[in-house]
């Protein structure tokens, strides 16, 4: 199993409309990994989950997007849910939060509908890279190559990116990003 001791991982969401899975699955790999996960948010409270269109599970949001930079965080997940990313691509301080990071070097994972957020910075011209299918013309219109796999991989850019499409692919997508963001500890 992959080691990312001490790792700062910001979870970059909405304060509502997460998908529940694509929150906590990662997060709990992130933690049995030995990695810090921080939730990240628009405002400061909790983040309402959701199970498909059912409220869920609420979290506590550790920092807001104004409170942290790339430079405080080592690696970065975007998990999906169709409003979550709907709504962090209309919040300016998240968007240039993920391009920070991205122009930094940072990994990212980013998983369903989370390519949204990644469209709207402008990050995936010329990646090759995953999602709920619906995206696919969005990421095409911005540049990007969009492939149907369980989980891909693009070093294509300033940093690793790691997509899924699906809650179906969480099992690679969680042991992908863990051997990802262990190699960028290297």
């Amino acid at each position: 199993m992959a080691s990312i001791d001490g790792m700062r991982v910001a979870f970059m969401v909405a304060n509502e409309g997460v998908e529940l899975a694509e929150l906590r699955e990662p997060w709990l790999a992130v933690q049995e990994a030995g990695g810090r996960p921080q939730l990240i948010a628009p405002s400061p409270g909790e983040v309402q989950t959701m199970r498909h269109l059912d409220k869920a599970e609420t979290y506590p949001v550790d920092f807001t997007v104004r409170e942290i930079e790339a430079d405080s965080i080592d690696a970065l997940v975007l998990p999906g849910g169709v409003a979550n990313p709907d709504q962090l691509r209309m919040d300016a301080d998240a968007v240039a939060l993920a391009g920070a990071a991205f122009e930094a070097g940072k990994p990212a994972a980013v998983i369903c509908h989370g390519p949204w957020t990644l469209v709207e910075a402008g990050l995936v011209k010329n990646r090759t890279l995953t999602s709920w299918p619906s995206l696919k013309t969005d990421i095409e219109n911005a540049g990007g190559t969009w492939v149907d796999q369980e989980v891909k991989v693009c070093t294509n850019g300033p940093n690793v990116l790691v997509t899924s499409r699906k809650p179906d692919d969480l099992p690679a997508f969680c042991n992908t990003l863990l051997e990802v963001f262990e190699d960028a500890r290297k």
